[in-house]
This record gives C-alpha cells, sequence and structure tokens, in this order.
C-alpha cells in the first residue's frame, strides 16, 4: 500500500515537471518571436501575390513598417501613414489591433491598393536569411521585407 502512495507520488511530480517545462519552453518561444520583431524597422523588397504575380516596388523606402517595443506599429504605405497595435499570438502568428490610416490617393504606380487589400490579412511571420516575410493570408501570397539600412541585422 505504501509503495503504490510513494508510486503515486512520483507519478504526479512527474506530471508536474512535464508540464513546466512545456509551460517554460512554450512561454520561451512566444517571447523569443516577439523579441525577434520588437524595435525594428522594415522596408518592401517585393509582393508576390496568390496568383505568383510579384509586385517591386519603385522605391523601397516609401513603404516601411516599423514594430515597437511598446506593441505599437507604424506603417507608410506610398503617400499614406498608419498605426496599430501589434503581438506575436504563438510562434508566428502575428496579430494587429485596428488600424488607423491616411487616405490620399497615391498616385500612378503605387502599391498601395493592392498592400492595404492584402495586407490587413496577414497572420505569420518568417524571418530568413535576414529578410521578414508576412504571410497567411486566407488567398496566399506573402511580403518580403529588408531592415531599414543602418538598422542591425
Amino acid at each position: 500500500m505504501k509503495t503504490n502512495a510513494i508510486r503515486m507520488m512520483l507519478a504526479l511530480a512527474s506530471v508536474g515537471m512535464i508540464a513546466a517545462t512545456v509551460t517554460a519552453v512554450t512561454f520561451a518561444s512566444l517571447q523569443k518571436s516577439s523579441s525577434t520583431l520588437s524595435g525594428t524597422s522594415w522596408q518592401l523588397v517585393k509582393f508576390q501575390g496568390p496568383d505568383e504575380k510579384t509586385f517591386a516596388p519603385d522605391d523601397r523606402s516609401k513603404y516601411t513598417i516599423t514594430f515597437d517595443s511598446n506593441g505599437r506599429v507604424t506603417v507608410r504605405v506610398d503617400c499614406n501613414r498608419g498605426n496599430s497595435t501589434w503581438k506575436v499570438a504563438a510562434n508566428g502568428e502575428l496579430q494587429f489591433g485596428s488600424w488607423s490610416r491616411t487616405n490620399a490617393k497615391c498616385g500612378a504606380g503605387s502599391l498601395h491598393d493592392q498592400i492595404v487589400t492584402e495586407g490587413a490579412d496577414v497572420h505569420n511571420f518568417d524571418i530568413k536569411d535576414g529578410h521578414l516575410f508576412l504571410f497567411g493570408m486566407p488567398r496566399g501570397g506573402y511580403y518580403e521585407l529588408e531592415p531599414l539600412p543602418g538598422q542591425k541585422k
């Protein structure tokens, strides 16, 4: 009887240790993902749509996104600016709050309309070879961004 009680206590302790380890690893993953973007600024290299057409800006500095460490995000989309909140809900799962933005009519050749239409549906990110990839839109496609000049890679 005493042996069974000891075995039961050891089993419960093992389950508790496993649960604590899983929680710590999951929390570390969340922190790492959030800190990966926190305080970074990026400019658009290209957008590939769901139809696999690729769009590249004539001036990358007109299409930027900054993830502030306080949970705010600011964007420049050609002749317009916007801001919202951001957080990483799970490793690679990116969530934005409601967006506030200007709504000027940009000139010919602008990627504004394409980005505003598709960009609102971004839900995931990954960083590969120093470039930020935003994706997860229901129809497919992705954004590829590079660090702003002068920013650490």
